[in-house]
């Protein structure tokens, strides 16, 4: 017998069906839930725009999620189709196209906000990523960037 605090099988799959139409989902499990608090916590990080050219992404994560990193970036490999690291890096370089397209900073000073050495080693990963360098991607006149959560 249901009671009013508690919801069938069927009516949680249709909430969560009607939510993934939308764009949500609901965390279920522990797993799904510390996978978000990664990508979450890797976002915020980079949202904050001061990242220090000596950052470790297995520092920073151990220390915020008070977990072990290689069993943080095991869980995470396991269930993405990359690693922590590359994740951080496309993260990145979604928030240096954001940056470009707002033309609010050199790439000088983006370079220093996102932890890079040099604009050397940010074009170099920026291409990569994109196959255009910061300045080419910046004369496209179709920026095409993705929502970071979708990444």
């Amino acid at each position: 017998m249901e009671t009013e605090n508690e919801l069938s099988k069927q009516s949680l799959e249709q909430i969560s069906e009607k939510l993934k139409n939308k764009g949500f989902e609901i965390l279920e499990d522990s797993t799904q839930k510390l996978l978000e608090k990664i990508k979450k916590t890797i976002i915020q990080k980079i949202a904050e725009l001061d990242i220090a050219e000596d950052f470790l992404l297995s520092e920073f994560l151990a220390h915020e999620l008070h977990k072990d990193y290689s069993a943080l970036s095991k869980l995470f490999s396991q269930n993405h189709e990359m690693t922590l690291e590359q994740f951080f890096i496309l993260q990145k370089i979604e928030k240096v196209k954001e940056l470009l397209f707002y033309n609010e900073f050199s790439l000088t000073e983006i370079a220093g906000k996102l932890g890079y050495k040099s604009i050397q080693h940010l074009s170099s990963q920026f291409k990569g990523v994109t196959g255009f360098t910061p300045t080419e991607f910046k004369r496209k006149k179709e920026k095409n960037r993705q929502p970071l959560d979708l990444l």
